[in-house]
């Protein structure tokens, strides 16, 4: 990608002492004159898990009903570019290159991490190009992350928390979701989506504080499953849809947050039914429980095999994705399953691996390519067996594949898991 010798130039104007602050992001923004007053009605998720698939389903909507939308997510699989979407397409390399640069020149060589300054790039692609509406997902957090730099955006969502990053926001649920609600603005509303106890508690008492109106999930709306798509009501209204066009049972509740926001930014941005299930089936977000149908490891497979992908790497993804599994094999009951698994030495294999005992057959760990911080196969073969599981390692993904068919009675499913670095990889070599 063309940005490629600027983002490594960038990476090096890292901070010595990484704390987490708006301070360095704000000055910088200040030196471009404030893209982050100049932008349109922004939708800010937070939270820890369905914060893509929430944005994903959003983009969908709105696009179905023919609005022009900018998105800003992270990380990316294959190309940085991927981060930034503007008007319903994504950058092009030589516009983000020129934008980086220009961001580079402004900050004038001052530490700040490459997350900010990437954040403010995308913040003046996005005040620059006409559009109707923001969607802005945080990174890390949310009270100093570089997104919340917003003032006051249209709607704050909160999907639901589990722990993650506790490095950086905190070892309980309670400490988490004080730094994930930190999104939350006086006066603007915020859609909540099933929490546990202990983080809901904390997100209503911040609410309270500063005079957020909340709607949450289970109190002011809810969403179930139908025999042909989905439910989701409020105390005054019902609507009937498709289920999103994105695997998993999870996404049934990622989608009634993203329905909440939608009736509550109606007068703003008016939506029919019509748009709403148009949305719902053209969903699309890679690497979240994805079934590969193209690129050379699929010569690897039979007929009848089939090969998942999908980048969750904490534990509320591997319980979502745990329960995946259980679909599929009481739907096939004689049909094996097995996982290739690699992450970064900041996750717990032991942790990710255990909520798939007995669930699954032969794990193989494998090493993320191209990145130091990976936990080596046999690194990750030993968490798996203190995790209970019948765990090896490979040199490869390639190699992980062919070991696991190789002793398998066939047909069988394989499932590539662990990390989005690990799935990015794999979309890049095999997609």
């Amino acid at each position: 990608m063309i940005s490629d010798p600027i983002l490594d130039r960038l990476s090096k104007l890292f901070p010595k002492s990484m704390e987490l602050s708006l301070d360095r992001l704000r000055a910088l923004l200040a030196a471009l004159d404030h893209p982050e007053r100049r932008l349109p009605p922004v939708i800010h998720v937070a939270g820890t898990n369905g914060k893509g698939s929430t944005v994903a389903m959003l983009r969908a909507i709105h696009e179905a009903a023919d609005r022009r939308v900018h998105a800003y997510i992270t990380p990316h699989l294959v190309r940085f570019s991927e981060r930034i979407t503007l008007a319903n397409r994504e950058i092009e390399d030589p516009a983000f290159a020129a934008i980086l640069e220009e961001c580079e020149t402004a900050n004038q060589g001052r530490p700040i991490t490459l997350f900010e300054i990437t954040t403010a790039a995308g913040l003046l692609a996005f005040a620059r190009a006409p559009a109707d509406l923001l969607l802005l997902e945080v990174g890390l957090g949310g009270r100093l992350d570089a997104t919340n730099v917003i003032d006051k955006p249209a709607l704050s969502i909160i999907t639901p928390i589990s722990m993650d990053h506790q490095r950086y926001l905190g070892d309980t649920i309670a400490k988490i979701a004080s730094e994930k609600s930190g999104v939350l603005k006086p006066e603007v509303p915020a859609v909540v989506a099933r929490q546990d106890p202990a983080a809901l508690e904390v997100i209503q008492d911040r609410a309270d504080a500063i005079g957020a109106p909340l709607a949450i999930e289970g109190r002011d709306w809810s969403v179930e499953p139908s025999r042909d798509g989905l439910v989701f009501r409020t105390d005054s209204m019902t609507r009937r849809l498709p289920r999103p066009a994105l695997p998993g049972a999870h996404q049934i509740g990622n989608a009634g947050a993203v329905l909440a926001a939608v009736e509550i930014l109606q007068s703003l941005f008016p939506t029919s039914q019509a748009a709403l299930a148009t949305g719902m089936t053209r969903v699309r977000w890679p690497a979240r429980l994805q079934r590969l149908k193209h690129g050379p490891l699929l010569d690897e497979l039979g007929p009848d095999d089939e090969l998942w992908l999908d980048g969750g790497h904490n534990i509320g993804a591997a319980k979502v994705v745990a329960d995946m599994v259980r679909e599929w094999r009481d739907a096939r009951p004689d049909r094996a399953v097995h996982l290739i698994y690699g992450t970064l030495d900041v996750r717990d294999p032991n942790e990710f691996l255990r909520v798939f005992r007995g669930l699954v057959g032969e794990v193989q760990g494998v090493a993320i390519p191209d990145q130091p911080s990976t936990i080596s196969a046999e690194g990750i073969a030993e968490a798996g067996r203190q995790a209970g599981l019948d765990t090896s390692a490979s040199p490869s993904v390639e190699e992980a594949l062919k070991s696991v068919l190789a002793t398998e009675t066939r047909p069988c499913t394989v499932l590539i898991c662990g990390s989005l670095y690990l799935a990015g990889t794999v979309l890049r070599d095999h997609g």
